[in-house]
């Protein structure tokens, strides 16, 4: 996109502040932010912000490298980790709770909200299947080694699929967040 989508304006605040506030405001208590070392002001942004900082030094690797980076931040041992992507600004509070809340009923599932028949993100992984992706697998490998153990969640929240590859999602992610 030529700049750092993370830090593209949405309102009056960069797109992974809107992330972390509903993570903060759907009551996950540790995140994870990870980051490439690349300096490109992110790091500023995330300082006094209730995050554990990640730094993926491979900036040119696939997302389970970042997933990696953050699991090794994490301080606790929770039973799933909930891998959130900054390309999905308007994920609600509601939906995060949704996921955990399903996590509860079936503790052993990927949990992967759904909307109108696409899935989205973010995704829950319990934290046992998770860990294996330090063997090399990408989470796209997790979830195809375990189809009976992906769990779609039905959601009316359109933002676990509205992501931010090119200018023109991020054009489109804007006119619905200043039309609520």
């Amino acid at each position: 996109m030529g700049q750092t989508k993370q830090l593209l304006p949405l309102g009056h605040k960069p797109v992974i502040i809107h992330c972390i506030d509903a993570l903060v405001e759907a009551g996950i208590g540790e995140i994870a932010v990870v980051i490439s070392s690349c300096r490109n002001g992110l790091a500023e942004h995330l300082r006094g912000l209730p995050v554990l900082v990640a730094v993926n030094e491979n900036p040119g690797s696939d997302m389970a490298e970042s997933v990696r980076s953050g699991l090794h931040r994490l301080q606790s041992f929770s039973s799933a980790v909930l891998v959130c992507l900054c390309d999905h600004p308007l994920v609600t509070p509601e939906t995060i709770r949704n996921l955990v809340r399903e996590h509860g009923r079936f503790p052993g599932d990927i949990i992967i909200p759904e909307f109108q028949g696409k899935r989205g993100h973010p995704s829950l992984f319990p934290r046992h299947l998770l860990d294996e992706i330090f063997s090399a697998k990408t989470l796209r490998d997790i979830v195809r080694e375990y189809p009976s153990r992906v769990r779609l969640v039905p959601v009316r929240d359109e933002g676990v699929v509205l992501d931010m590859d090119e200018p023109r999602d991020y054009t489109a992610i804007l006119k619905r967040y200043l039309s609520k």
